[in-house]
């Protein structure tokens, strides 16, 4: 399931992000990197541990706990800490095929997460750069991702996936992972197409119309099924 939420951040948010950001410093991405993805990892991120990406971070986590589409689609159990990365044409930045580590570790808040779903938030236009297209292999194809800045694409984390050189510009993003209430992919997938549909009788029908109710009641058997909290 990959699934586009739009609008996470405003035009106004990415601006002030971008600010911080231009006046932070940066180090070599591949000191996040598991073992594999270092050979094929060229870009340049936060430091992780650094006041920018800590705050950052949380106002990224406050955006989404407060975005429906986001929450329906991911149902979320933890968040890991929002990481932020670059890519530049004049460095060749690039980041080549590789899977998600399926276990990941937060050193300074403890927290330890099984990686469900991964995550880019884009933080530049598509018209800054060239290249720099997040790339995602399932049983369907490959899929190129490229979105406005304040967009983000959900996918899962155990997908192949890649981010293509970048030959003009500057790609800005931020980037992280969730462990899920529902692990299954597939599971995930009806919960949030139930979502979308009641939503969607919502708007038509009233919240108190009887058949609504009656699914919202489905919905929410599904998740106490499937959930492991």
């Amino acid at each position: 399931m990959l699934i586009c939420v739009p609008n996470v951040l405003s035009k106004s948010d990415v601006a002030d992000f971008r600010r911080i950001m231009d006046e932070s410093a940066w180090e070599d991405g591949r000191s996040t990197a598991g073992a594999q993805s270092a050979m094929v990892k060229r870009n340049e991120q936060l430091p992780p541990d650094s006041e920018a990406a800590r705050k950052l971070g949380k106002r990224v986590v406050s955006a989404l706990t407060a975005n429906p589409r986001f929450i329906s689609a991911a149902v979320p159990l933890q968040i890991f800490p929002p990481l932020f990365n670059r890519y530049a044409a004049a460095d060749g930045h690039h980041f080549g095929i590789h899977v998600d580590n399926a276990v990941r570790g937060d050193h300074l808040t403890g927290l330890r997460i099984r990686t469900d779903l991964s995550v880019t938030l884009f933080l530049s236009e598509p018209d800054e750069y060239d290249g720099g297209e997040l790339v995602v292999e399932d049983v369907y194809g490959s899929h190129e991702i490229k979105l406005p800045a304040g967009d983000l694409v959900l996918y899962p984390a155990s997908s192949l996936h890649m981010v293509t050189p970048v030959t003009r510009g500057t790609r800005v993003a931020s980037f992280f992972w969730l462990q899920s209430m529902v692990r299954e992919a597939h599971a995930r997938s009806l919960i949030f197409d139930l979502d979308t549909a009641i939503q969607a009788l919502v708007q038509r029908l009233g919240r108190d119309d009887p058949e609504t109710v009656k699914l919202t009641g489905i919905y929410h058997n599904l998740i106490r099924y499937w959930a492991e909290v």
